[in-house]
């Protein structure tokens, strides 16, 4: 019997790896290391907790640049000294700060319970929400997401706190060492209509980082995304395995579905075509959505997660 909580959750590389999460190993990704503000937009602003600064320039408590006065910049902006030195209005400008508050998304129903390389989908999606949780904490702003699993939604509150982000990762860990071989007693929640809960708990532009693997009916996940991403930027994270988009080596294999048996000879070359091309139609379904909000992809064959950042 495999051991849910000890060596099969350690960090091996930069990922956790084998068939289940532990609590432990996703409080341990609060201390890895992460590119913060790679994009070079956000830096931290002082002591207050939960606000970035913007690149827009306005009305705000961080100091950018003094230029010369134009009609329509409020007066008490001025710079006296400056004005005095140089025998022409200037004006101070200041950096707004704005709040950048996430929310997350997690799947671990049971679809997610499948991988062939390192570790199962539902692992790297539990890793991928508390690596993106810490990140956000780190850098002073508010999180929170719900976890869908079988027959059940967790919603959570976005708060600045590490307790709160504890709560959350040990919601994430329940759920997922409660995946198994079996079918679910309870038919699975959908990932894609849990979405609409977001929109009770989310003010104006929330980051929203939707982890799955997108499985079940498109069109589903298309009709609540697009609406989502009218006032939020949205971000997809794709978690595929390898044998999400390529059959294994030509051979006879049987597998196991719901309780029941199945076998397949996959050298079959039409076999093998059809099985792209639904995998390829998924993405290319998917990635049409950019524009509106951002896709990425993620493998479970992939060991090193430390070079993504996702607060910029």
């Amino acid at each position: 019997m495999t051991n849910r909580n000890t060596s099969s959750a350690r960090p091996v590389s930069d990922i956790i790896t084998g068939p289940y999460l532990s609590l432990e190993a996703l409080l341990r990704l609060r201390h890895r290391p992460f590119r913060q503000g790679a994009s070079g937009r956000f830096q931290i602003s002082g002591s207050r907790a939960g606000q970035r600064l913007s690149s827009s320039k306005g009305r705000g408590i961080d100091f950018a640049e003094v230029r010369q006065y134009q009609p329509g910049d409020d007066v008490r902006t001025i710079d006296w000294r400056v004005t005095a030195r140089k025998n022409t209005p200037h004006t101070k400008l200041f950096r707004e700060e704005r709040e950048h508050p996430a929310l997350i998304l997690v799947d671990q129903n049971q679809h997610m319970f499948f991988g062939s390389i390192q570790r199962l989908k539902s692992v790297a999606a539990g890793e991928l929400a508390a690596r993106i949780a810490w990140q956000v904490t780190a850098v002073g702003d508010r999180v929170g997401g719900m976890v869908v699993s079988n027959g059940r939604e967790q919603l959570f509150k976005p708060v600045q706190t590490q307790k709160a982000v504890a709560r959350f990762l040990a919601a994430i860990a329940t759920a997922n060492q409660n995946l198994n071989r079996l079918p679910p007693q309870r038919g699975p929640a959908s990932s894609a209509s849990a979405l609409s809960k977001f929109r009770q708990l989310a003010g104006a532009r929330y980051r929203i980082f939707v982890i799955s693997d997108f499985s079940g009916p498109i069109s589903a996940w298309q009709d609540q995304l697009l609406p989502l991403a009218q006032d939020h930027l949205v971000r997809l994270l794709h978690i595929v395995d390898p044998l999400d988009a390529e059959l294994p080596p030509a051979n006879q294999y049987a597998i196991s579905s719901a309780g029941r048996r199945h076998q397949f000879n996959s050298g079959d070359d039409s076999l093998r075509r059809r099985y792209r091309g639904v995998f390829e139609e998924r993405v290319q379904a998917l990635k049409s959505l950019e524009g509106r909000l951002t896709y990425t992809s993620l493998s479970t064959a992939d060991p090193h997660w430390d070079h993504h950042a996702w607060t910029s």
